[in-house]
């Protein structure tokens, strides 16, 4: 397993209607590095953000697709998500300022 920081640990937020909608009930969904497992990314959440406390992470292994363009064959790549869960006493993540 190679050396993750918790700054590498956490890619993007996925922005979705869905997620969204969850971010009322303090659920925050993250792309996060595929060999981080719950305990990193709780680190990683809790040291980014300021005043955030994890409760429950929750993750999720996407499989790469298969694709062609011709005669060549490939896939993309994988990915994992994870919903993060924050306890009631938490500040809130501030992804977007002034929305």
């Amino acid at each position: 397993m190679a050396n993750i920081q918790y700054y590498d640990v956490i890619i993007r937020p996925v922005i979705t209607e869905k997620t969204m909608n969850q971010i009322s009930e303090k659920k925050y969904t993250f792309f996060v590095h595929t060999d981080a497992n719950k305990a990193m990314i709780k680190e990683a959440v809790e040291k980014m953000f300021d005043g955030v406390k994890v409760s429950a992470v929750n993750t999720m292994n996407y499989k790469g697709k298969p694709k062609r363009r011709g005669r060549n064959f490939g896939k993309t790549a994988d990915k994992k998500k994870a919903v993060v869960t924050l306890t009631p006493d938490s500040k809130e993540i501030v992804l977007f300022e002034g929305l």
